[in-house]
């Protein structure tokens, strides 16, 4: 027996080796780490289907990863020798055979094993396994044929499979069971223990293959005319026919133009043409690429719709996260582009990466509304993952800027009429050491007028390859269950019934609180980098310029503040320290040097001062809070703890809608709390002891500190300021919302050049239009009959509470321009 094992043993060997001159394999959660494995426990392996192939594939990685080994014995009495088994058995002759889900003889004696011996546990580690990934249907049979799909192959299929795909081989393992845990409650049956278990597995399975290979492609001319019959586009076309007085067939034509303008036509041939492509794209252009939580996508894609929401910093975005989800064994999503990518040459290969398009604006045009509704509804119900951006279009300031609710209100109203597939946000956070378009960004927020996208431009940007544009890091945050969002705002919502054209009275609130949360998220998971500190340091600084050692020490210290008070688990810090960190923005050529015998001098020069400011915005909403608590010092020596915590709490509101700040407004009194102990505790403030908080002494090394953490939020709360100021000036019942907005930002710009400001978002009309907004829902204003705002003695109170943290200068700059008393 003994040699009878040996010999099949180095056949197997010998066959596996001879397999691996020609497979190629991509692997992911290939050790004990990541499976969380006890080294006290037996693993067995459970594999799909059954096949010499895949054994021998799911050998050689367990061997590459040290993992315990599948070629070792089940711990069953006359068991096999080897450490893994098949869900389905085969059935069958010759090359017909094919897979059913039959329990196999090698499942049924685990199972055995555990009902006799319940003192005793094994881990099951489901091992899936994908030569090649989903088929592009659409384009010929035999590509049907050698892909890896949802249909099982039989030996022959299997053979050129692996000759055609074996090069692009995924392996994923995944989560082990406890064998004693599922199998714990039908002890004394068998049969039922052994169905508890097979059902398990056939649906993690299931769930893994859905979201790597997606659902099963249609043939897009299938889906494009699918649409025209849908009920709600019929009906569009018969209003839009007897509104134009136009023949209906005309009107249908125009409707199925327009489905045919919006579909996407996901090919899978270009996705690994692209695969290859930005890979190369990647190593010109970045140093490397980070992926941090990959596992809260990789849990979501199993059981729901994932909805992508990153945060729009560059056109790289898209090619980024539809990179690094492949990577991962992930299929791309279906992402919404912009009409005016629907270029030619790059429009047609970004269709068949999975774009579909939409035009800028179509509330004028009710039959494209509903066709780009109804194409949106048929990707949610069959269980597409999608990606859009929340933002609109791409920051120039590098801060998330406020969400638009089109996208949004779409998805919630096709999950309205349809919730059986459960939808998911994934908030995603791509984080760029450099971005390609910061100098465009830059000739922008100087009054250039915007470029638009065209082939030339493309070719022209290509100059790029040549420069290094340092990291990225891709940090997938805190996934979003619609579902939920819903019951906080309408517990109620699964009672109405809904068609396409309902809109329910609270739907305007959900989507709203649905904004709020993806982007607070989004910034959750903030990823940050050399670049974003150094810049936040040298920006707060009067004339851009500080020693190199004092730089270091204080870029160290203010890393030291993220992590005494993590903002969220979801972020990440840079490695290294500030020394590092200043030669690498050096490397860069982001910050300069001016060597003197006393130290040398790093500053920011030129551009660059203007440039840094958007990789601080990158990060500013990390330092809000404590900022805040430090810019109440600024004219003030000592102040009462409770009315640090009122201050700062008036203000939060707004800078929470502002820098989106995930503390709901019940939450930010404990967070402003907990600051304030930190900052103690950094010797950043001074505990009296008698319920006050003191700034440290001036011309120490701490209160410099405190003051350059007060500038980092400083700018905001002048703008905030300045509306005040204007308001006043006007007097209540005086001035209209937009009238205030537009006097706001030009005193802003004035300031801006008075006072040297690099900030381009200082003068930005939308930050005061948000502010003026929010003060609205906050009821410390009001709107007339006439549309004049009007306020009450409150107002005042905010407007001196706001001054404290002015410096002398700036107030009277205000004072002169609104004529206030001092």
């Amino acid at each position: 027996m003994r040699l009878y094992q040996g010999i099949r043993s180095l056949i197997l060997t010998l066959f596996r080796k001879i397999l691996f001159l020609w497979v190629r394999t991509d692997v992911s959660g290939n050790s004990v780490d990541a499976l969380g494995l006890s080294p006290d426990t037996p693993v067995c392996y459970v594999l799909q289907y059954s096949s010499l192939s895949n054994r021998l594939v799911l050998e050689q990685e367990v061997i590459r990863a040290q993992l315990p080994g599948a070629s070792t014995s089940l711990p069953v009495k006359n068991g096999p020798s080897h450490s893994f088994f098949f869900l389905y058995r085969r059935v069958g002759k010759s090359l017909r055979i094919r897979q059913t889900p039959r329990p196999t003889p090698e499942y049924r004696m685990l199972v055995r094993y555990g009902l006799e011996h319940p003192e005793k546990d094994v881990q099951i580690v489901p091992v899936s396994l994908f030569w090649g990934r989903s088929p592009d249907k659409e384009k010929s049979l035999v590509k049907l044929l050698l892909s890896d799909t949802w249909s099982v192959a039989g030996r022959l299929q299997k053979l050129l499979i692996i000759l055609v795909h074996g090069r692009n081989t995924y392996v994923q393992f995944n989560t082990p069971l406890s064998l004693k845990q599922v199998i714990d409650e039908y002890r004394h049956s068998e049969e039922r223990a052994n169905r508890k278990l097979a059902r398990i597995l056939r649906t993690h399975f299931r769930k893994v293959r859905q979201a790597v290979l997606g659902p099963d492609l249609s043939h897009r001319r299938t889906l494009v005319e699918g649409l025209l019959r849908t009920q709600a586009v019929k009906e569009a076309i018969r209003e839009t026919s007897a509104k134009e007085d136009a023949p209906p067939e005309k009107v249908r034509a125009r409707a199925y133009r327009y489905a045919d303008e919006i579909a996407a036509s996901m090919s899978i041939v270009t996705i690994r043409f692209l695969e290859v492509v930005l890979a190369w794209l990647w190593n010109r252009l970045y140093k490397g690429i980070a992926v941090n939580n990959i596992n809260v996508v990789k849990e979501s894609a199993q059981d729901n719709a994932v909805v992508y929401v990153p945060c729009h910093r560059s056109h790289m975005d898209y090619l980024l996260l539809s990179y690094v989800l492949y990577k991962n064994g992930l299929m791309p999503p279906h992402i919404a582009a912009g009409i005016n990518l629907n270029m030619p040459l790059v429009g047609p290969i970004l269709r068949r990466g999975g774009a579909f398009f939409m035009r800028r604006s179509f509330r004028d045009n009710p039959l494209y509304a509903t066709v780009f509704n109804e194409y949106m509804h048929v990707m949610f119900t069959r269980g597409y993952s999608m990606e859009y951006f929340v933002e609109g279009g791409r920051s120039r300031t590098g801060r998330m800027l406020q969400p638009r609710p089109g996208m949004l209100s779409m998805t919630v109203r096709s999950f309205l009429r349809d919730h059986r597939k459960p939808i998911v946000f994934v908030p995603v956070y791509i984080g760029y050491e450099k971005v390609m378009e910061e100098r465009s960004y830059l000739g922008e927020l100087r009054g250039k007028k915007k470029q638009k996208e065209s082939v030339f431009g493309l070719a022209k940007s290509a100059r790029s390859l040549s420069s290094s544009f340092g990291k990225v890091a891709v940090n997938f945050g805190e996934a979003i269950h619609l579902s939920d969002v819903l019951d906080e705002v309408q517990d109620s919502w699964r009672d109405e019934a809904y068609d396409a054209e309902y809109r329910p009275a609270w739907l305007s609130r959900a989507v709203s609180e649905l904004s709020l949360r993806v982007a607070s998220n989004i910034n959750a998971s903030v990823a940050v980098n050399p670049i974003g500190m150094i810049s936040t340091v040298l920006l707060g600084t009067e004339r851009l310029a500080m020693d190199e050692n004092q730089l270091v020490r204080l870029a160290d210290q203010y890393a030291d503040l993220l992590k005494a008070f993590p903002y969220a688990d979801t972020m990440t810090l840079p490695e290294g320290s500030g020394k590092d960190w200043v030669t690498y923005c050096e490397s860069m050529g982001l910050v300069s040097r001016q060597p003197q015998k006393l130290g040398d001098i790093i500053g920011l020069e030129g551009s660059n001062a203007t440039l840094m400011t958007y990789y601080r915005n990158n990060i500013q909403h990390l330092f809000a809070l404590p900022a805040l608590v430090a810019s109440l010092f600024e004219n003030k020596s000592s102040l009462a703890r409770e009315r640090i915590v009122f201050l700062a709490g008036v203000a939060y509101p707004y800078i929470r809608s502002e820098l989106f700040l995930k503390y709901q407004p019940g939450e930010a009194k404990d967070a402003i709390n907990q600051w304030i102990d930190v900052l103690v505790n950094k010797g950043l403030l001074v505990s009296m002891g008698n319920g006050r908080v003191a700034r440290p002494e001036e011309g120490t090394d701490a209160m410099l500190r405190l003051r350059m953490l007060s500038r980092f939020i400083i700018q905001t709360v002048e703008r905030y300021h300045i509306t005040l100021g204007i308001l006043r000036k006007y007097g209540s019942g005086r001035i209209t919302a937009e009238e205030l907005e537009e006097q706001s930002t030009l005193l802003a710009e004035r300031m801006s050049i008075l006072f040297g400001l690099n900030a381009p978002e200082f003068f930005d009309k939308t930050l005061f239009r948000n502010f003026i907004a929010n003060m609205q829902t906050n009821g410390v204003i009001t709107t007339d009959d006439n549309g004049l705002l009007c306020y009450g003695e409150g107002l005042d109170e905010v407007a001196d509470d706001a001054r404290l943290v002015l410096s002398v200068e700036k107030r009277q700059a205000i004072q002169q321009v609104t004529m206030l008393g001092a």
